[in-house]
Order: structure tokens, then sequence, then C-alpha cells
């Protein structure tokens, strides 16, 4: 199954409903969906990967040696080869193809929020506004010695962070 490439979009992407979608896709683990509904969620993967893929490929062009830049552009390149396999036979081979798809978006919606400068909170995954008042979250870096690795809104001091 090849996707159909959309249109590139000039407004900034709705990550927040990207990923909300693709993290419920992933959470529910190894419950099939029925051919029809994973079927549709195979193409409103596709076409966030399209969309995403185009606007890091624009972001990520004016800084070529960056390594943000660089890396971003490898998760692009993987979920281009995500978007070639084609139709697995099977629900649960069908259900893994799209799963792999819908971790590309969770992926690439990291990476271009990077890209773009947006600043997400860590505790709920929505965009902290300019102005917003937020909280640095204290927590050593997956990535190593950074000691406060993101901000979360002050209304989310108290809230669980949301499993990915």
């Amino acid at each position: 199954m090849t996707a159909i490439r959309p249109q590139a979009e000039k407004a900034p992407l709705d990550t927040v409903t990207m990923r909300g979608t693709a993290h419920d896709f992933i959470r529910a683990g190894d419950v099939l969906l029925r051919h029809g509904e994973l079927k549709q969620h195979s193409t409103d993967f596709s076409q966030n990967l399209w969309q995403l893929i185009d606007q890091i490929g624009r972001l990520a062009a004016p800084q070529p040696q960056e390594v943000v830049a660089i890396v971003a552009m490898a998760a692009a390149a993987e979920a281009q080869r995500r978007l070639d396999l084609i139709e697995r036979p099977g629900l649960q081979g069908e259900h893994e193809r799209v799963k792999k798809l819908a971790c590309s978006v969770l992926a690439l919606c990291d990476h271009y929020e990077t890209l773009s400068g947006t600043t997400m909170c860590l505790v709920c995954d929505k965009p902290i506004a300019a102005g917003e008042e937020t909280v640095l979250y204290d927590q050593l870096s997956p990535s190593g010695g950074a000691i406060r690795s993101g901000h979360i809104h002050a209304a989310c001091v108290n809230r669980a962070r949301r499993s990915r």
C-alpha cells in the first residue's frame, strides 16, 4: 500500500492531536482492531508522517550540519522507509505495521517540536505558550548531564506524567 502524499501545510502542525492518536494506538497494546479501523489508522498516520517529513525537511534545510537536523532527517528517512512497507497479511501483521507508523509519528513529532522551537509540557504533552507560567522539571536527562531537562505548566505540578 503506497501512501498518497498530501500538499505541504504552511500552518504549524497539530502535533498534540497527532501525538495523542499515535500514543493511544500504541498504548492499546495487542488489542486488535477491525480491519476498517486499522486501515483508517494507517491512512491517518501516513498523512501525519508526510506532513511531518515535509516540515522537518523544511526546518532542517537551513542547518544541515547541526546534530539536531541530522538526527531529525535520519528519523524522517526511517519514517519514509516505514511508509513504503506494503500492507501485511492478517490483522496481527497489519497491526504491527501500523504500530511502526504510530511510533514514527511520535518520534517525528518530537523532532518537529525541537526544530521549530516549540516547548512542550513534559507532564501533559501540550505546548507551552509564550508568557505562560511554567516550572522547571528537575530530573536527570536521559541523554546525560542535564539537570533541568524541561518545563511543565505550573498547573501540571501535582499531576502524574503521562506514560508514553
